[in-house]
């Protein structure tokens, strides 16, 4: 043994510094702190975080009928479509037939979470410390049937060079990266509906262990298409409420028939706090835990006990070295779907045992729907809102919760409250789990 660590000692202390001055020896990494600097939102209910947090105070629905197909024939024909995205306010018109509508979204929501953070890319040195991370679910699904309907009506010849580059997620992050100049880590999470969580706190875990100082992430999903609702709706997953589109997603209330899809894209910009504060940056809070696990129970339903939800929140408690009833408020993964809701709640009351009736616990997808890949996204610069403003946004069109639903879901009106520590849960298809947790920042 001993040998082996004289061996191990020699070997480290024998590696070749690193460029531009900086240590080859990465000491007391896990001990770097990492704030949250930008957001960038656009949801069915604002086109930036300033628009969607106003939004959420003041219950707007963003839940309306689908027009960008005609899905008379559908069962669902609802969802929280973004009407008027405009993605010539982002983009070189020449360069928006190479995208993705998902592309084009996370384009814009970072836009707005690099202009938000004050932080420019200007040197070489910063170049490579700056990485981008953006996921999501499905990718470029208008894309995908678009050409196939090329090559069934006109022929191979007619599919578009840009086809393959429209459609591939890492392609989201691939654009940001070359927007910006960031020569960091580059990569894209796909797990389904906790696509956004994981790429948000692997980008965490990056700047922790000092293979960045910044990082780009987050998540966008545009899969409204006749293919995506009839698929979802093929599952029986969906609402069917679409005599009454703006209640339709009514997270733990009685009369939940199913989640509506979302569109848009939900960014941060995370940096390592030292760089953060050497720059000025306007700190917006701290992240501090991050979580995973697995239900390793069904394709698309969680266990009915929420066993993978409570590991994943226990997890993300453990690495923000944290109590449970030092949490104030959960934005929860709340779907609107009748098992998941349930699940999610009797997640939390384990976790967080006698504190689960004092927690503040809402679902904002009450009024963006559920974006899939991009949720985590938006629910963490919401999250991340609610810390700044000290309230916590409410769960429209909860009436009657259901049974076992029994927690705080702040019904219907805003909540101004002490918000030091909240949580963030995302869960997808597949029994993938990602918590994040976000602290008031303080020095």
């Amino acid at each position: 043994m001993g040998n082996a660590v004289a061996s191990t000692v020699g070997y480290v202390t024998a590696l070749p510094p690193m460029v531009a001055g900086r240590s080859s020896v990465k000491e007391n990494v896990i001990s770097r702190r990492v704030v949250v600097t930008g957001v960038g939102l656009l949801t069915a209910i604002g086109d930036t975080t300033e628009q969607t947090w106003n939004g959420l105070m003041e219950l707007r629905n963003g839940i309306s009928p689908i027009t960008c197909f005609d899905a008379a024939a559908f069962n669902c024909q609802i969802a929280g479509q973004i009407h008027h995205f405009d993605p010539s306010k982002f983009i070189e018109k020449k360069e928006i037939k190479k995208m993705g509508r998902f592309m084009q979204m996370a384009v814009a929501a970072s836009d707005e979470a690099m202009a938000n953070s004050g932080y420019k890319v200007t040197s070489q040195e910063l170049a490579e410390r700056t990485g981008v991370c953006i996921g999501s679910g499905i990718g470029g699904f208008e894309v995908i049937e678009r050409e196939y309907r090329n090559l069934i009506e006109h022929g191979p010849r007619r599919i578009s060079p840009f086809f393959i580059p429209a459609v591939i997620i890492n392609m989201a992050s691939g654009v940001v990266s070359i927007r910006n100049g960031a020569k960091g880590p580059n990569s894209a999470t796909a797990t389904a509906c906790t696509t956004s969580a994981h790429s948000i706190g692997d980008s965490f875990k990056i700047i922790q262990r000092d293979d960045a100082d910044v990082m780009i992430c987050g998540g966008a999903e545009a899969c409204i298409t006749p293919l995506g609702i009839g698929g979802f709706a093929a599952m029986r997953a969906m609402s069917q409420r679409n005599d009454d589109p703006a209640t339709a997603s009514r997270p733990f209330d009685v009369d939940r028939d199913g989640f509506v899809v979302g569109e848009g894209s939900g960014v941060l910009i995370l940096e390592e706090l030292e760089f953060a504060k050497r720059r000025g940056a306007n700190i917006l809070a701290e992240i501090v835990g991050y979580g995973m696990s697995g239900d390793a129970h069904h394709f698309t339903s969680p266990p009915d006990d929420g066993e993978g939800a409570y590991r994943v929140m226990r997890a993300a408690l453990r690495d923000a070295k944290l109590n449970p009833e030092q949490v104030d408020y959960i934005n929860a993964h709340g779907t609107s779907t009748p098992v998941g809701d349930l699940a999610e709640t009797t997640a939390i009351k384990r976790a967080f045992g006698d504190h689960a009736s004092a927690l503040a616990v809402s679902s904002t997808k009450s009024m963006t729907g559920h974006l899939l890949g991009g949720a985590g996204g938006i629910e963490a610069g919401i999250v991340v809102k609610a810390i700044q403003h000290q309230v916590a946004p409410p769960t429209a069109n909860l009436e009657n919760p259901g049974p076992g639903c029994d927690l705080d879901y702040i019904p219907k009106q805003p909540r101004p409250m002490k918000i030091d520590y909240a949580l963030s849960n995302s869960f997808g298809f597949g029994g993938t789990n990602g918590a994040l947790i976000f602290k008031r920042f303080t020095e």
